[in-house]
């Protein structure tokens, strides 16, 4: 029986696969061209089970192509001189690894060749190619390398010059004569010399995540096989928490399908996505773990990732810029339908807003009134429902009496200290009465709604910073805008206002039919003594 892979490259015969027909066309189509391609994404979307498929294809087609694949992953720490000497020993076995699927021999010319080749430097890689293509007469050699950001550093200038001449030679010269680079890291971050430009002739290929109709395509297949079915909207649901990352959109198919014990005459519900989105909310898996570890690197990760999320300013998607570069490298931030930076799915938000939390913020016992209620589980009434803004109400009572004292929170920037108390407040809260908490990333920037859901009702709460009293007014609109894509007719607005002179504000509004419950909370920037 075959399953939903998350370790390393998937098959068809194993896996559950998504085909990418359209994208392993386009790639073909530029190999055909004689293009040197490069493709640099995160980790773990799929880039070398893509392009196996692509050296599959080619081989598939006849002759005319001979692809060879390289894996640069354990050159790192090696010296040039080792690097060279171990690709030209790589570069044989899979010329005769190939010559060997053909059901070919070695001609004896070509044996000799290969059992003296000796590639020491980038000449000498160049003139290998060279002598190759006449003695395998004239095969397009098409190279694809793996983990191309494992090349030792003293080797990356002159690999890519002689690349580089090599494809400036034209089509008809060239051997190779179409490179694959793939990686994490572009090659401007891989630290050549900025004076020069060693590979301007690349060709850039983006691998995108998966659209909802592949994600549909990947669990039809399931489906299929064992009969059991997905309830409507379920498998939107996992493509929208994920904006169809492979890594996630498979470990939820796992859980749903392997973890959760649901009888396979059972169709999967919605109670069910939302368990295992609890349990991809709380375990370490290695995207997350991955995650985690990278956004931790810089503390200015934290505040570029909270701007994105909480400011209605728009941050252009510039490469140019370091932070955006390598948040964009680890794969937690992309480019929106605007060109401007947006966190790239709901459960990335959710996970790094855990990461910087502190995990006792000490202001715990201040949430509650002496004589107020005694715990979380009195924000319900006798029937299950959740009264949603009176709980809000306290919250913003609690940044009150907590006061100078949430400048004290530990590792929490000021700026961001009323997001995190309200992360944590409501966490607490879904936890004691057994209700769920998730986040969406709506259209429009600096928005981050909560969704708490409890008895099959959910609840809308949108998060801002104050910038201005016309954005303000505009997210009651975006609010009410998103309450009817969801079919919800009210929702909560919180606005942390951080300016000098804050103002209190509570209001409800009548928003197209919708009912908006906003929340202006002030938040101190600074201690008494310093007013």
């Amino acid at each position: 029986m075959r399953r939903f892979g998350t370790q390393g490259p998937v098959n068809p015969k194993d896996n559950y696969v998504v085909a990418r027909s359209e994208e392993l066309a386009d790639f073909i189509s530029r190999v055909k061209e004689g293009r040197y391609i490069v493709l640099f994404a995160p980790r773990q979307t799929g880039k070398t089970t893509f392009f196996q498929d692509a050296l599959k294809i080619l081989r598939q087609e006849g002759k005319d192509y001979f692809p060879i694949q390289l894996n640069f992953e354990e050159y790192e720490d090696i010296t040039p001189n080792e690097f060279y000497g171990s690709l030209c020993r790589e570069i044989g076995k899979e010329i005769q690894k190939v010559l060997r699927v053909r059901g070919e021999q070695l001609s004896s010319e070509l044996s000799d060749f290969l059992a003296n080749a000796r590639i020491t430097n980038h000449l000498s890689m160049r003139e290998f190619f060279e002598q190759f293509a006449i003695l395998a007469e004239n095969p397009r050699v098409v190279l694809i390398i793996d983990e191309f950001d494992g090349i030792p550093q003293g080797a990356l200038n002159g690999l890519l010059r002689s690349l580089r001449r090599i494809y400036l030679a034209g089509r008809e010269a060239r051997s190779p004569y179409s490179v694959g680079i793939v990686g994490v890291k572009n090659i401007t971050q891989l630290n050549y010399d900025r004076s020069i430009s060693p590979f301007n002739i690349q060709d850039e290929f983006t691998l995108p995540n998966f659209s909802l109709e592949q994600v549909h395509e990947l669990f039809d297949q399931y489906t299929h096989e064992i009969g059991q079915p997905f309830a409507p909207k379920v498998v939107e649901m996992i493509h929208k928490q994920t904006a169809g990352q492979p890594f996630l959109v498979n470990r939820f198919a796992q859980i749903l399908t392997e973890e959760l014990d649901i009888p396979k005459t059972e169709t999967i519900q919605r109670s069910h996505l939302s368990e295992a989105h609890e349990q991809l909310l709380v375990e370490r898996n290695t995207n997350i773990s991955h995650l985690i570890t990278n956004v931790r690197r810089d503390p200015r990760f934290e505040k570029m990732l909270m701007h994105i999320a909480f400011y209605q300013e728009s941050r252009r998607f510039n490469l140019d810029n370091e932070i955006i570069s390598e948040l964009a490298t680890y794969g937690i931030i992309g480019a929106d339908e605007d060109g401007m930076c947006q966190i790239l799915n709901p459960i990335y938000l959710h996970r790094v807003l855990q990461a910087f939390q502190p995990l006792i913020n000490g202001l715990e016992e201040e949430y509650f009134l002496q004589d107020g209620p005694a715990d979380f589980s009195e924000y319900m009434t006798p029937t299950g429902q959740l009264q949603m803004q009176t709980l809000i109400e306290n919250f913003k009572d609690f940044i009150a009496r907590a006061g100078y004292r949430i400048l004290q929170v530990p590792d929490t920037p000021k700026e961001f200290v009323g997001q995190y108390l309200l992360f944590a407040y409501l966490d607490e809260f879904v936890k004691i009465v057994g209700a769920t908490m998730h986040l969406e990333v709506p259209t429009g920037r600096g928005r981050a709604d909560l969704i708490i859901s409890h008895n099959g009702q959910s609840y809308v709460v949108e998060t801002k910073v104050w910038r201005s009293e016309r954005g303000y007014q505009t997210g009651k609109q975006q609010l009410s805008t998103y309450l009817k894509s969801e079919g919800a007719t009210e929702g909560y607005y919180v606005v942390f206002d951080y300016r000098e002179n804050p103002e209190h504000r509570l209001e409800t509004d009548r928003v197209d039919d919708c009912t908006i419950h906003s929340y202006v909370i002030p938040v101190l920037q600074s201690l008494p003594s310093q007013v």
